[in-house]
C-alpha cells in the first residue's frame, strides 16, 4: 500500500456459486484474526461441509501431521473437513485463484494508502463481484443469484465429543506430545496441546490416533521401548 506496508487479503468464497463472502484486509494473517473473520462469515451464512485452502499459514503446514494447524482443528471441531491443494499447485483451486487475479487488478493497481482505505476498496470489489458481474459458468448470472445459504448453522459453543469405548482417551501435553506409559513421548503437534485425542490398539504394538472423527496417524510403541526415545506420529506404518 501507499504506507509501504503489505496488505494480506483474506478471501472466503463458495466454489459452486462463486459467491465471495468476504475480502478482509490484514497487515498480517494469524490464527486469531482469521478465526474472527471466519466466525463472522459462519454466523451470517452457516458452515460448509469442507473448506479447501492452500498450505500457507495459518491454514496448513506441510511439515505438520496431515498438514493440520490450530485453525484446521477448529474447523474439525465445527464439523468441517479441511482439504488442501498439493504444494505449489494453486491450479487445484483454480476458481479461487481467478477471483484473486480480478481482485488484484481492481484493488492493487494502484493500491490505497493504508489498511482502512484499502478495505473500502476490497468491500467495493466484493459488492460488484457478487451482485453486478455476470459469470459465463453461471449462465451469465451473478454469484448472488446462484448462492444458497448453508443449512448448517454456526454453533456458538463447540460440542463435546465422546470417543468410542474401544479407544484410550488421552490429553495432549503443552509440548504437543502424548505421554505414553509415563516415561515415553509421542510428538503429535503443538496445534493439539490441551486437547483430548483417541488412541486405538491395532495389535503388535501399533496404535492409531484420532482427533474426534479424524484419523491423524500411527505410532509403534515397540519402537519407543526399544530405542528409549521419543518418536513422532507417522501417517504411514512403514
Amino acid at each position: 500500500m501507499g504506507n509501504k506496508i503489505y496488505c494480506h487479503p483474506l478471501t472466503i468464497a463458495d466454489s459452486k456459486s462463486r459467491f465471495l463472502f468476504t475480502a478482509k484486509g490484514h497487515y498480517k494473517e494469524n490464527f486469531q484474526s482469521v478465526k474472527q473473520e471466519f466466525t463472522k462469515v459462519f454466523r451470517k451464512y452457516g458452515i460448509p461441509k469442507q473448506i479447501h485452502t492452500d498450505n500457507g499459514s495459518p491454514f496448513g503446514s506441510v511439515s505438520a501431521i496431515q498438514r493440520y494447524t490450530r485453525l484446521s482443528y477448529w474447523f474439525i471441531e465445527l464439523g468441517i473437513d479441511p482439504v488442501y491443494s498439493d504444494p505449489a499447485r494453486p491450479d487445484q483451486n483454480g476458481r479461487h485463484e481467478r477471483m484473486h487475479r480480478d481482485l488484484k487488478a481492481a484493488c492493487a493497481k494502484p493500491s490505497s494508502f493504508d489498511l482502512k482505505a484499502q478495505q473500502r476498496s476490497l468491500n467495493r470489489f466484493v459488492k460488484e463481484y457478487n451482485h453486478v458481474r455476470p459469470h459465463e459458468s453461471l449462465g451469465m448470472k451473478t454469484p448472488a443469484d446462484c448462492h444458497d445459504f448453508s443449512t448448517r448453522p454456526y454453533p456458538e459453543k463447540v460440542r463435546n465429543y465422546d470417543y468410542p469405548a474401544t479407544m484410550k482417551v488421552m490429553k495432549v501435553c503443552q509440548n504437543g506430545s502424548l505421554r505414553w506409559k509415563s516415561v515415553y513421548w509421542v510428538f503429535l503437534t503443538s496445534g493439539l496441546k490441551g486437547k483430548y485425542i483417541g488412541v486405538e490398539d491395532q495389535g503388535n504394538g501399533i496404535w492409531r490416533v484420532f482427533y474426534r472423527e479424524v484419523f491423524l496417524g500411527y505410532f509403534n510403541e515397540k519402537k519407543i521401548r526399544d530405542k528409549q526415545v521419543s518418536i513422532r506420529l507417522s501417517q504411514n506404518l512403514v
